[in-house]
């Protein structure tokens, strides 16, 4: 079982920019974000997603630092994340990504479990991702590869 009433699947994944987001070389990046969310907004399962105060991204938030971006969202199940992420045009950005973010160091996208209706906040996030780098997946904080059903079981 990948999902079940009355639970979402949360992600945070952060990326650390090579330049700032006006910079002509990260134009890739940020022509593509509003089409990118505009699908993400339409897939099957997408429940929610951080954005800033103008409500189109969440570019200008900077919770883990000046140049860190967050993504921050929530979805019916594992399967519709992985379909929006590895299954839809969201994988040419993935492809690109080296151009724009600086090869991460340790893990930088985590899931987690939350009630249907429960928005995460950054921190709430930034503490599943410390989890996870700290302590490895684990059914409180997990990867695509190595995943957790709601009820805690691999999956």
């Amino acid at each position: 079982m990948t999902n079940s009433p009355g639970r979402h699947l949360a992600q945070l994944n952060i990326g650390t920019l090579l330049h700032p987001l006006d910079d002509p070389r990260i134009a890739g990046f940020t022509n593509a974000l509003d089409r990118i969310n505009a699908l993400a907004d339409a897939a099957p399962g997408f429940v929610w997603r951080l954005v800033d105060d103008g409500g189109a991204n969440a570019t200008e938030l900077r919770p883990f630092g000046g140049d860190v971006i967050v993504n921050l969202s929530v979805w019916e199940s594992r399967e519709a994340l992985w379909n929006f992420a590895y299954r839809s045009e969201h994988l040419e950005l993935l492809r690109e990504r080296r151009a724009w973010f600086r090869r991460p160091d340790g893990p930088h996208l985590v899931l987690w479990w939350v009630p249907a209706g429960h928005v995460p906040t950054t921190r709430e996030a930034g503490e599943r991702l410390a989890l996870l780098r700290e302590h490895g997946p684990s059914p409180r904080a997990f990867t695509f590869r190595d995943a957790f059903d709601p009820e805690s079981a691999p999956v």
